[in-house]
């Protein structure tokens, strides 16, 4: 794996980073989710979600963490941890791992990894649980890059978007 950039820092969010993390995952979303073209279905969905207000109700939630990779430029990354969220599998984690965003242009330089290690190790240190997640069925790079993290399918659940379901996996740290 390639060094990380000397100037790369994972920090906690910040209010003023709401509208870089809105556009951000807006990027990563439509990138790894709409193959064939934007219809207003997911438009809407994405556009409804990923708002400078849903960011900042997240970054105010005690049950939520969000920590950030920030180089030189800005936000380049995130990861969103969420307690209090049952895992869907056969699992006893109360803690999920919701999103793991990486600006693709950066993908394999490590960030994704630091990002999840500072994500686990932020929750060791405030008592919640090892988190679970979930990833899309056919993500196979998002389902590589965690089992070369020391993660395992557990199950599966759905993503719902109004009346369409995606199946997703549910992986958790094999220990």
């Amino acid at each position: 794996m390639p060094a990380l950039p000397a100037t790369l820092s994972i920090r906690p969010a910040r209010l003023s980073d709401c509208s870089s993390l809105a556009a951000l995952s807006v990027e990563v979303w439509l990138g790894t989710y709409i193959r064939e073209g934007v219809n207003a279905f997911f438009a809407d969905y994405v556009l409804a979600h990923y708002t400078v207000e849903q960011f900042a109700k997240t970054l105010k939630d005690p049950a939520e963490r969000v920590l950030v990779s920030e180089n030189s430029i800005g936000i380049d990354g995130y990861i969103r941890i969420t307690n209090d969220q049952p895992c869907p599998a056969d699992h006893p984690s109360t803690t999920e791992v919701t999103t793991l965003y990486v600006q693709p242009r950066h993908h394999g330089k490590g960030i994704g990894q630091e990002l999840l290690r500072a994500g686990l190790d932020l929750c060791r240190e405030i008592e919640w649980d090892t988190p679970w997640l979930a990833t899309n069925s056919e993500n196979t790079n998002a389902l590589s890059f965690y089992k070369r993290q020391g993660f395992t399918i557990v199950g599966q659940t759905h993503f719902e978007i109004e009346d369409q379901r995606y199946c997703n996996e549910v992986l958790v740290v094999c220990t």
